[in-house]
């Protein structure tokens, strides 16, 4: 299954020449057999950083959105305040697991990392540090396997259409609830 993902990187200073964080991803993105259906480099900014959001969540064909920077404790980073409220879900174990792998390469400063992933319009959203190790730790040992149809017992990609169903309609099939 090949999905449609989108790069953001937030940042004040870099360019997509020197932005290595953004190249690793999109990299890994296309060896997966994925497609990048943007990149993007923004400045550290809640409503461009938004608007930027906002818009790719309407974009036919980007099914996932990973964003890189901004995570940290500084005054300016200020992703997750930003993403947060386009969120409609929020996957609290991706920031949980990340941290705990981080924890095995950098130790306590594993802390100071507010990643976060969640769904917003039928579409994942993961937000990731802006360093290089720390998007190779997330897309090796957790973004791509989940964005990966083949891995068992269950993926994120599997579950891509059912993010897209209104909730308000009433359950059937396997999942069906046992009020109705």
């Amino acid at each position: 299954m090949s999905l449609g993902i989108a790069v953001l990187t937030v940042s004040d200073t870099r360019t997509l020449d020197d932005d290595k964080s953004g190249k690793l991803l999109a990299e890994r993105i296309e060896a997966a057999g994925h497609r990048l259906a943007a990149r993007v480099i923004c400045s550290d900014d809640r409503f461009r950083i938004r608007a930027q959001l906002s818009n790719w969540l309407i974009t036919e064909g980007i099914d996932a959105i990973i964003t890189t920077g901004g995570t940290g404790l500084t005054g300016r980073d200020l992703v997750p305040e930003a993403v947060r409220p386009l969120l409609e879900r929020v996957t609290d174990g991706f920031g949980e697991l990340f941290r705990w792998l981080s924890y095995e390469d950098i130790g306590p400063s594993a802390i100071q990392s507010r990643a976060l992933a969640g769904s917003a319009n039928g579409r994942l959203v993961f937000c990731l540090p802006g360093s290089r190790g720390a998007c190779e730790l997330a897309w090796d040992k957790i973004i791509g396997p989940q964005l990966d149809a083949d891995t068992r017992p269950c993926n994120l990609a599997e579950l891509l259409p059912r993010l897209r169903e209104p909730a308000d309609r009433p359950a059937t099939g396997p999942h069906k609830s046992r009020r109705d």
